[in-house]
């Protein structure tokens, strides 16, 4: 039997029990993490060429200019490549196994490496649509993962 089968044969959900630590958090990633405590997904933005950037950073990658703003984005996309850790998970994640590890493409084209969360394992899939969600820590944060698009 797999380790994600319950007694019945059924696909058991995935990452619906993660933990969730506390992100260090920088001068840079400070706005970020803020608007996560108010359940909302920001990346930064250029007011040059207008592009969005995920990782933040005090410059834009497309074109070198200086003037990015944190932008509010939808928190819908798809998975755009994922795998399932099965064994060897670090620090907090050790012992969370199995969990989703992925890249989730946002509708406005950047592409962050989270957590797939509450998901049968035979529903992953590439393209498979998501939104974001929210799970709080115990400190100035709440780390944004991903769910299926319900319906």
């Amino acid at each position: 039997m797999s380790e994600t089968a319950d007694t019945h044969g059924a696909e058991a959900q995935i990452g619906s029990d993660l933990p969730a630590p506390t992100p260090p958090i920088s001068a840079e990633t400070r706005a970020f993490w803020e608007a996560t405590t108010r359940g909302e997904l920001q990346v930064t933005r250029c007011r040059t060429c207008e592009e969005y950037t995920w990782y933040p950073r005090g410059f834009c990658p497309h074109c070198g200019g200086l003037e990015v703003e944190w932008a509010r984005v939808s928190g819908k996309g798809e998975v755009y490549s994922w795998s399932v850790v099965r064994r060897g998970g670090l620090g907090d994640y050790r012992g969370a196994e199995p969990y989703v590890l992925a890249y989730v493409e946002l509708a406005e084209g950047v592409r962050m490496m989270t957590n797939i969360v509450d998901v049968d394992e035979s529903a992953l899939a590439i393209g498979l649509p998501v939104e974001v969600v929210f799970h709080s820590t115990e400190g100035e944060a709440a780390l944004p993962r991903f769910a299926p698009v319900q319906g």
